[in-house]
């Protein structure tokens, strides 16, 4: 895991790239303490910062050349199917031009330079892992860029005048000082309802972020982006024809294939384990595929109400893993919520959890760790899925004309103080009453004429989630649970959710593996019909795969969520960071008056106002200060 950084321009010298190139390599040493590396031609120019975790010798180091030193590569990521690939790239193919190519490392990153010169821009196809690479092709001047399929991996890139650049965080393009680092404003509403930005766009102007499952490509000053994967015409529907007994020894071997395939590593590795279906199904898998004893890292509190460590000692005596509890006072969590705010990349409403835990299992010297993140959205985890289901059944919601919802709505919140029924009555005064208009609701953190008032303007954008869901052409009756996880997977998970563990986990060097991402697992479970997927029981199709892997305590606990005493804090402790940070948006245009009322609402627990709106504007007024 590492971090890469590039120029490629015709339009300025090399006095200007060099030093830009110079600071923006500095810029993510966190992210590959290791070694650093750079190269240019009189054309590109390219960075990378290090983190050893496959072949740990220099031979491993980038820039990377091919064998015949026409190709130059940059690359973030782990390939998980290296080395099958590696030992078909060795042979020829008779009664075709393709050569064998000749390694000189061990690395995945060489494995990906032959896959190139053997496929080009068709590699991809053969690719299983989770990457952002570039590739500069040095005899035609061209430079081949692109994204894993569920953009685990994130590139940022920004191209004017003639000059791209990119790297693995925002903060290597702002220190380049070849762009002006301002706010996008554009963006702010999306942000304000999200709290996050949805790609391609990103909370700076002029800087986009590459989707995933795209790549990018850049010959002769025109640049062009493209899709190479799409989720929606990817789905497997091989278990169509198939007993619910047979899907779930199908989903058992693949999530057991998309474990092992994780554990290849030349460096300690460990587990999250938090105690809940997810992290303690993957360190079940892990302690039964692997030969090496599991390390698992837990963060416990000395209060009962947060704390989950009878669920993780519990799995942790049962697949007699290496535990280690991360015991976390308030006041601890609080001292450190400065210092993972200014290690955000890109401002988030949420983070601080997944730093704080990152940091912890950094220091307890591990290097890589496993994560149970993607199981809600692939396996209708979320309460969201049992909602839209039930709402969409409703059909007849829709006899009622949109001009008797509008006003029942208006009462509802009106009578009704609080989140839950503001977004009900917001549902139910939309056009129709269905899943299209219904989930970009269901996610919102602020409403529009809240937003209206804050940013001084009436003239918002299209809604970024109603957005995708209108060009998303999947609309299967059978698979309707398939198209909320689609919603879920494009949308929340990662824009939010990978985005903050990659600048999160990456800020302390720590890498971290997703395989319930794995794209044949994610493939095959999405092509599985709705009658065999609701969750009548918590995440029931992927628990039933598991067979007696997981105790009845696991499978049977609420789920809890990392949860802390935010409002308290934000109401005495975090204060005076709280009312500094609010006061820095009025520089992005934000409205005074409205950023206090919805302050002094807040300190007045109004039920409206709950923390998690106000956190995202403290963490955005904080991100003014890092750049």
């Amino acid at each position: 895991m590492c971090g890469v950084s590039g120029i490629v321009s015709s339009a300025l010298s090399p006095d200007k790239i060099i030093p830009a190139l110079q600071r923006m390599n500095k810029a993510i040493a966190h992210r590959g303490p290791d070694a650093e590396g750079v190269w240019n031609d009189e054309y590109a120019y390219l960075g990378h910062r290090r983190l050893s975790i496959i072949d740990l010798s220099d031979a491993g180091k980038q820039p990377m050349h091919s064998y015949d030193n026409r190709y130059v590569i940059v690359y973030n990521g782990e390939l998980y199917n290296y080395k099958e690939l590696r030992l078909q790239l060795q042979r020829s193919v008779q009664g075709t031009s393709e050569k064998p190519y000749f390694f000189r490392t061990q690395t995945d990153t060489e494995v990906i330079l032959a896959a190139y010169m053997r496929w080009g821009k068709d590699c991809l196809q053969h690719f299983n892992g989770m990457f952002a690479l570039s590739i500069y092709d040095k005899q035609d001047k061209t430079i081949f860029i692109a994204r894993d399929r569920l953009g685990i991996k994130p590139l940022y890139y920004s191209f004017q005048n003639h000059t791209l650049i990119f790297a693995s965080e925002i903060r290597a393009i702002a220190k380049s000082g070849l762009i002006e680092n301002k706010i996008n404003r554009d963006a702010l509403p999306d942000y304000l309802q999200y709290q996050t930005v949805h790609a391609p766009q990103t909370i700076m102007q002029d800087v986009n972020m590459l989707l995933p499952g795209n790549f990018l490509w850049l010959e002769k000053n025109e640049l062009s982006v493209k899709p190479w994967w799409k989720i929606e015409s990817s789905i497997n529907y091989e278990s169509e024809n198939k007993s619910y007994k047979e899907i779930c020894d199908d989903i058992k071997k693949l999530f057991y294939s998309a474990v092992e395939r994780r554990l290849v590593a030349d460096v300690p590795f460990g587990a999250f384990l938090s105690g809940g279906i997810d992290s303690s199904a993957v360190v079940g898998a892990m302690s039964q595929v692997s030969a090496r004893k599991i390390k698992t890292f837990s963060v416990v509190f000395d209060e009962s109400e947060f704390s989950e460590a009878r669920y993780s000692r519990l799995i942790a005596k049962k697949f007699n893993t290496d535990h280690h509890e991360i015991k976390l006072t308030p006041q601890n969590f609080l001292e450190q919520i400065p210092e993972a705010l200014s290690a955000m990349d890109h401002p988030s409403g949420d983070g601080p959890n997944t730093y704080i835990v990152s940091k912890a299992t950094r220091k307890a010297g591990i290097t890589m760790a496993l994560s149970g993140l993607g199981s809600d959205e692939l396996f209708c985890g979320y309460d969201i899925f049992r909602r839209s289901y039930k709402l969409e059944k409703q059909w007849w919601l829709n006899l009622a004309p949109r001009l008797f919802r509008v006003p029942a709505g208006y009462a509802l919140k009106t009578f009704k103080r609080g989140v839950a029924s503001q977004k009900i009555a917001e549902i139910i005064s939309k056009p129709a009453v269905n899943f299209n208009y219904s989930y970009p609701v269901s996610r919102k953190v602020l409403t529009d004429d809240l937003i209206e008032k804050l940013l001084n303007r009436s003239d918002l954008p299209m809604n970024s989630v109603y957005r995708f869901l209108r060009l998303l052409e999947f609309n299967d009756k059978n698979h309707r649970l398939t198209k909320y996880s689609i919603a879920e997977i494009n949308t929340y998970m990662q824009n939010t959710l990978l985005r903050d563990t990659d600048q999160m986990s990456m800020a302390v060097a720590l890498e971290v593996r997703v395989p319930f991402l794995d794209y044949k697992l994610v493939e095959y479970v999405l092509g599985v019909r709705d009658k065999f997927k609701f969750p009548a029981t918590p995440k029931k199709l992927l628990t039933d795969s598991l067979g007696d892997l997981l105790p009845a305590e696991i499978i049977d606990r609420k789920k809890m969520g990392f949860v802390l005493p935010w409002p308290v804090w934000m109401k005495r402790e975090l204060k005076p960071f709280c009312e500094k940070n609010l006061s820095n948006l009025e520089e992005f245009g934000f409205n005074k008056m409205e950023i206090n009322n919805l302050w002094n609402s807040f300190l007045k627990n109004d039920p409206r106002i709950s923390w998690s709106r106000i956190w995202p504007l403290v963490a955005l007024g904080h991100y003014k200060s890092i750049f």
